[in-house]
């Protein structure tokens, strides 16, 4: 047994626990704070294994917290990594529209935008697409410029650097599996350890909902992970990206389709598509576990999105398992790549939490209950919004948590 008794244990060492560490370290130095994570190292999934874009907020519902946290977010993101010389560029993209059925939705967009004040936005014709993207080929378009790519890994290195720096705890190799309430304690029993803290953030991306519950949560929503394949483009591939280009996406989903990133470590990305996943973290087409896999189909709710959606889940897994097929998708941005331009890369399974009723929770959720918030939904643009979000947790814990 540890016999510290922490002010608060944070579950999780990704972007989002990191910044609720920094954040309350930051107002609040004198508190004893740790960060229990569970692999051997930081930043380790849905973090360090995302597209590294800084999303501008322009997608978003106007009002939402992903709205207001993602522009918030993003402007203290590129402000702490100019200070802190985190790696990123703030290089712009377009988004494509390449068929008059999308000039609607991507109208919508452009208001939203306007709507969540992001900066510099405009309306581009297709000259003007092909001015930023030579091989790009679309009938209208957006141009983000304050759209940026970083490294996510580094940022979360850096945050871990300054929590210790401010007296506050980072260990690894904890995976949490139980916890104890006795009086005014917590004991969270973490892999062959103990330990007592006062109150309890759980930020543990696709076990959000299940840390929740081994604390008495009953959640309204599951986490079901999907699974994004990307491929990388070859040198004479990577001549045909600039920087970053996104289709107009499908209003009925939350993703934002297979597209185009430049990566701030050099290359080029393409993907990712999305498709359920037997495993929360199971990289490759064919890993499988069981109580994943049980928890997921014995859910009304994954059901329900299968059979609302069959036809978009039915065409995102051939595009998984056929080269020719997401090569096609890519093509319709960029009509001149080729087989040859494009070599199988690397995954990422995203945290998508889904209600009774088969909808997906777009929005952040964050809930308390007994000493603990839970961050039971941050999924994309939550890298981008952490900082935002950790000031969100932060300003909830003042609330609910009886610290001084």
């Amino acid at each position: 047994m540890d016999e510290t008794v922490y002010d608060v244990l944070i579950i999780g060492g990704g972007c989002v626990g990191l910044a609720a560490a920094y954040k309350i370290i930051l107002e609040k130095p004198h508190l004893k704070i740790a960060v229990l994570e569970k692999e051997s190292k930081l930043a380790t999934h849905q973090t360090g294994r995302n597209s590294g874009v800084i999303h501008s907020g322009i997608y978003y519902k106007p009002g939402s917290y992903k709205a207001k946290n993602c522009v918030e977010g993003r402007r203290e993101l590129v402000a702490f990594s100019k200070h802190y010389q985190i790696p990123h560029d703030i290089c712009g993209k377009i988004i494509v529209a390449t068929h008059m059925s999308e000039l609607d939705h991507m109208n919508s967009v452009f208001e939203n935008g306007i709507k969540n004040e992001v900066e510099g936005i405009e309306k581009i014709n297709a000259d003007q697409i092909r001015e930023r993207e030579p091989f790009c080929t679309g009938i209208e378009g957006i141009w983000v410029p304050c759209t940026g790519i970083i490294d996510y890994v580094a940022l979360c290195n850096k945050l871990a650097e300054l929590i210790c720096a401010g007296g506050g705890k980072i260990m690894t190799g904890m995976t949490v599996r139980h916890f104890i309430r006795q009086g005014t304690e917590t004991i969270v029993i973490a892999s062959e350890r103990k330990f007592k803290s006062r109150y309890i953030i759980n930020c543990s991306g696709l076990f959000a909902d299940r840390i929740a519950a081994l604390q008495g949560v009953k959640p309204d929503m599951q986490i079901v992970g999907f699974r994004g394949d990307y491929y990388e483009l070859s040198e004479k591939g990577m001549k045909k990206v600039r920087n970053l280009i996104y289709p107009v996406p499908n209003p009925e989903f939350p993703f934002l389709g297979v597209h185009f990133t430049r990566l701030i470590q050099g290359g080029v990305e393409c993907g990712p598509n999305a498709v359920f996943t037997f495993k929360r973290e199971g990289y490759s087409k064919s890993d499988f576990n069981l109580k994943d896999t049980i928890q997921a189909l014995s859910f009304k709710g994954t059901w329900k999105l299968f059979f609302n959606h069959w036809r978009f889940g039915l065409d995102e897994y051939r595009r998984a398992f056929s080269k020719k097929l997401f090569l096609e998708r890519l093509q319709k941005l960029i009509p001149s790549l080729t087989m040859e331009d494009i070599i199988p890369g690397r995954s990422g399974v995203r945290a998508m939490a889904l209600a009774p009723d088969g909808n997906m929770i777009d929005d952040f959720k964050i809930s308390y209950h007994d000493h603990a918030l839970h961050v039971l939904n941050a999924p994309s643009p939550a890298a981008t919004a952490c900082l935002a979000i950790g000031s969100a947790i932060r300003t909830m814990a003042n609330e609910h948590f009886s610290y001084s």
